[in-house]
């Protein structure tokens, strides 16, 4: 009886869980799996008919074109280059950050400085974006007023090709720096602090203690943080919507913001072919950081 009682249990418990699961996943798939497949259906059929209950399949002929387009080719290079720098500059100040305030240097105001820097991931993205277009402006902008007081030469800013970019960069390293900093930061507060104490007094030195024993506790947040945020800058489009409209010269004329200006201008085989390129791309380069991850986790 004792063990028949144990079995139903557990499979009660396996329902509960299920039962809680099943809202959750039945969302996922209504509002995030089916529109994707959506996508992709479109993206084979004639721009014209796409919308039609019964529209007209042209196969890879909009896959064809789209490589076939050298804006698209400039935007995708763009969108890998500006990712690869955002990436590597928000993972590096969040980690810098984490790291000054985990240590004993910052005790007093500790709390403020965490708050500071978080809170411009829960600003809108609108709002926030907005006041950094502001900024940069050659006419009024702070920024350049500021440059001014110290006698420094004007920032270009947005206004520029060769700074477009890079604006757009400093303005989304201040939206999203603090989520990844967070994460860091979790996983400085449970790493295992005995092992730098041996560490420690077995004669290594502080960069010893980094790079041999800290560093390797925090590979879990370094994968996290990596995988999210090349999901998230691979299809950065907000920033460049509000603040640039993929200028100067399409210098910040990335995928999302070129399949967004092709779609608006009906051509949605061309435009749905684009995104479905760029979340191949997404799954592709996400899961290899996850594996390349994992595989150093496990040496």
């Amino acid at each position: 009886m004792g063990n028949m009682s144990a079995t139903l249990d557990e499979i009660w418990r396996g329902r509960i869980f299920y039962l809680f699961v099943l809202p959750f996943a039945a969302l996922t798939i209504v509002f995030g799996v089916w529109p994707i497949l959506l996508s992709i259906q479109v993206s084979f059929t004639a721009s014209g008919t796409a919308l039609r209950p019964t529209p007209t399949y042209v196969g890879l002929a909009n896959y064809v074109s789209v490589f076939g387009d050298p804006i698209f080719l400039a935007s995708l290079t763009r969108t890998l280059i500006y990712t690869t720098l955002s990436v590597g500059a928000n993972l590096a100040f969040a980690l810098g950050f984490a790291i000054l305030l985990d240590s004993a240097l910052i005790k007093r105001g500790n709390l403020f400085f965490r708050l500071a820097i978080f809170l411009p991931v829960v600003t809108p993205d609108v709002a926030g974006y907005v006041v950094w277009r502001w900024l940069y402006d050659r006419s009024f902008g702070a920024l350049n007023a500021f440059l001014k007081m110290l006698g420094l030469p004007a920032f270009s800013g947005l206004s520029s090709a060769d700074t477009a970019m890079i604006s757009l960069l400093i303005a989304e390293l201040w939206h999203h720096a603090g989520f990844y900093m967070i994460i860091f930061l979790a996983n400085l507060a449970i790493r295992n602090r005995a092992l730098e104490e041996a560490a420690h007094i077995d004669g290594a030195t502080t960069w010893q203690r980094w790079r041999y024993v800290i560093l390797p506790q925090l590979r879990p947040a370094l994968v996290i943080n990596t995988v999210y945020a090349l999901i998230q800058f691979l299809k950065t489009f907000t920033v460049v919507v509000v603040m640039t409209k993929g200028g100067p010269n399409d210098q910040t004329n990335f995928v999302s913001y070129y399949a967004y200006q092709l779609f608006d201008q009906g051509r949605y085989g061309e435009a749905t072919a684009m995104a479905t390129i760029l979340f191949g791309i997404v799954i592709v380069m996400s899961m290899s950081a996850y594996v390349i991850g994992e595989r150093g986790a496990n040496r």
